[in-house]
């Protein structure tokens, strides 16, 4: 399906939630590359559907909530609303069908790899015999049915798993109608996984859907009623998940935040998708207990729903069948007696990960919890790992005497309660935990360490400080004792804390003080010296480009003449093509085996090129309303580097796909080179000969 675009006054922008679709149908695409390994292309189909989950979550509920407002002020903004809502339909419908035939195209796959989906109706003898004593192990007890004519509004219900809903029926000799009756089941999923794997025969491997496994043990389910047939079809309900923050000044923030949290989860149902085989008069009873209206969504599937869970397909043992592994690489200057701290303090230093060790941080981390230079440490967390060593260290700082000070973000959406966990928790080890400022989400990354006499050290990154995202996120972080830059990250901190006192900053780009204006002054010098006739072009890799005035000055910048090549990985609000405005500007977008998260900005400046990273994305939330903090990088060696990963990037022509406004995001072709390309994989092997060479000095 051809996407639609459309224009938002005289600058030409892609609506934020239509770009936002053809962001996520390029992990559909990614799914159907046969260049990817069959378990990871299964493994993009339930990122597809996890992400489609939040945005139903999300950016749909906020659209529905405009969209079915009557305040006469709000006419444009809910007209607008309400054609989006009709286009997202469009784009969706189109790509659910896509979906459900890639979905069947990979279980064929699988099984001329040996490994058979099966459900309850092809199940021989012993198969038979593994589930019934499975479900007496394991399952009774958590597959208990509800009767719809007796159960409350399942609105009520969690909307983040599967349900069966069952149709029962009995013939009795005197009757001319059996008799009938509806229950529904929650799959227990969160308990035991959504897939079953099932002995072994040679060297064929079955796996089952847990619905599949309940719907086989309905006659044991339902042993104490009245019905002899049983028939069971899936659906799924995803509900409004945008909290609402009080506002009395007599209600504490953890305790706004915890009653926000619990209120997401009373949301009403915006989207229930559903088995198309389910009978009519079962679908009529389930959807007599959703409160759905025009604005709402309602859509047929296959048999199965909430695919998300096919992250966690299993592998049986087949890693043939994925990614070949990639070990975290390790720096042997990191690795050697020589203290962290002193090596930093030396020169600049610079990991990107996961292709370097996120535990080359927590290193760090732990030598300055024990080291006596140091009096404090400062850092920021918007997620936190579930056993965060990150947290486990600065605990340990605190309890060495070190005065640390921890600003978390509450309101890090779908993270809110484990922040709120952690945040006891480090306040009862004597940490400092503050909760930002207020109207202003603290999305920067950042950590200060003062030490003894001097020579303070700062980390400034473009992802989370979190263990797990390390593993799976492609993020750079600057380690450095530059006095300018050390400096103005303290100065972050202070207006953290004391967000009415005056912050003026040297180095750092921050917002919302003047970190946009900045960046418009700084594509502003790219034209002024295009039209001197000196060299001029924009290097710049990012999450988002959204922002209405920062999309403007790139197109006078292109119109002017200058080369602005972009990575976006996510939502793009540029139209490129567009003869005398967008001619001169190239997007890309990579979808690959880590998912790209890093901030990197380089501006030609005349020769003097300017170089730099951080937490920003070119969106209004960003640059407005949030403290984000860009850093520049002044060490050559490490320029060199975050060169190389913009413009390899560019030149990837195996999982770069052109992001054109068009929503087709077809595969680059590089028009100079016919070479396969693939970014991440060449980076990775020059970062591991790279240490090779470290090792043989």
């Amino acid at each position: 399906m051809k996407a639609k675009s459309t224009m938002l006054g005289a600058v030409p922008m892609i609506p934020r939630d239509l770009r936002w679709m053809y962001f996520n149908n390029r992990i559909l695409q990614a799914a159907q590359n046969p260049s990817v390994p069959l378990l990871e292309r299964l493994g993009f189909m339930g990122i597809y559907s996890n992400n489609l989950d939040e945005f139903f979550r999300v950016r749909m509920a906020t659209l529905t909530r405009i969209a079915e407002s009557n305040i006469k002020q709000m006419k444009d903004q809910i007209e607008e609303a309400r054609a989006t809502i009709k286009e997202i339909y469009k784009l969706n419908n189109s790509y659910n069908r896509e979906f459900e035939y890639v979905v069947q195209q990979l279980f064929k796959e699988l099984a001329d790899e040996k490994l058979y989906v099966i459900d309850e109706k092809h199940l021989n003898e012993q198969q038979e015999i593994f589930i019934k004593n499975y479900f007496r192990n394991s399952l009774a007890g958590f597959t208990n049915p509800l009767w719809l004519s007796q159960a409350d509004k399942l609105a009520n219900e969690n909307d983040d798993t599967i349900y069966l809903a069952v149709k029962l029926t009995r013939w009795h000799d005197d009757a001319k109608k059996p008799k009938k009756n509806y229950a529904q089941i929650r799959v227990p999923v969160d308990k035991f996984g959504r897939f079953v794997v099932l002995p072994a025969e040679d060297d064929m491997r079955y796996i089952m859907y847990l619905d599949d496994v309940v719907r086989y043990c309905l006659p044991i389910i339902f042993a104490s009623v009245d019905y002899d047939h049983f028939e069971a079809y899936s659906f799924k309900f995803t509900k409004d998940a945008e909290m609402e923050l009080e506002n009395e000044s007599d209600i504490g923030t953890v305790q706004n935040v915890q009653r926000a949290v619990k209120s997401r989860k009373n949301g009403d149902p915006i989207r229930v998708i559903f088995d198309t085989a389910m009978p009519k008069d079962l679908f009529r009873t389930i959807m007599q207990n959703f409160s759905l209206d025009k604005f709402d969504t309602t859509l047929s599937g296959g048999r199965y729903q909430n695919h998300k869970d096919l992250m966690s397909f299993p592998s049986c043992g087949r890693s043939d069948l994925k990614y070949p592994q990639w070990k975290p690489l390790y720096f042997p200057t990191f690795t050697g007696v020589q203290s962290m701290l002193d090596l930093i303090i030396e020169e600049d230093r610079f990991l990107h990960v996961p292709y370097h060790s996120f535990d080359h941080y927590i290193q760090l981390l732990c030598e300055a919890a024990i080291s006596p230079r140091v009096k404090s440490i400062k850092t920021t967390l918007y997620r936190v790992a579930k056993d965060s060593k990150v947290v486990e260290a600065l605990i340990a700082a605190a309890k060495n005497g070190k005065k640390v000070t921890v600003v978390i973000e509450l309101l890090a959406r779908f993270d809110e309660s484990s922040n709120i966990k952690w945040s006891k928790r480090m306040k009862d080890s004597g940490i400092n935990v503050i909760f930002g400022v207020e109207g202003l989400k603290v999305h920067s990354k950042l950590l200060w360490i003062e030490m003894v006499g001097g020579n303070h050290i700062a980390c400034i990154g473009t992802g989370n400080f979190h263990e797990g995202n390390a593993q799976v996120y492609t993020d750079c972080l600057l380690m450095t004792a530059s006095p300018d830059l050390v400096k103005d990250v303290a100065n972050v901190f202070r207006f953290i804390e004391k967000p009415f006192l005056p912050a003026k900053f040297r180095e750092l780009l921050v917002s919302p003080n003047t970190m946009k204006n900045q960046i418009l002054a700084m594509i502003q010098t790219e034209i002024r010296n295009k039209r001197l006739d000196r060299d001029a072009y924009i290097k710049v890799k990012i999450n988002h480009i959204t922002d209405e005035e920062i999309v403007k000055k790139l197109y006078e910048a292109s119109a002017e003449g200058v080369e602005v090549d972009l990575l976006v990985r996510g939502n793009c609000s540029l139209v490129t093509g567009i003869p005398g405005k967008s001619d001169h500007i190239h997007v890309h977008g990579i979808i690959d085996r880590y998912l790209e998260h890093s901030r990197i900005l380089i501006f030609c400046n005349g020769g003097n090129e300017r170089y730099f990273i951080g937490s920003a994305d070119w969106m209004p939330r960003n640059l407005d309303n949030r403290i984000e903090v860009m850093a520049p990088v002044y060490n050559p060696r490490i320029q060199k580097e975050l060169r190389r990963i913009v413009e390899w990037g560019l030149l990837d022509n195996q999982k770069g796909r052109v992001v054109d406004g068009t929503g087709k995001n077809l595969l680059y072709e590089n028009p100079d080179s016919s070479e396969p390309f693939r970014s991440q994989e060449r980076l990775y092997f020059h970062y591991a000969a790279q240490i090779e060479e470290m090792k043989q000095q």
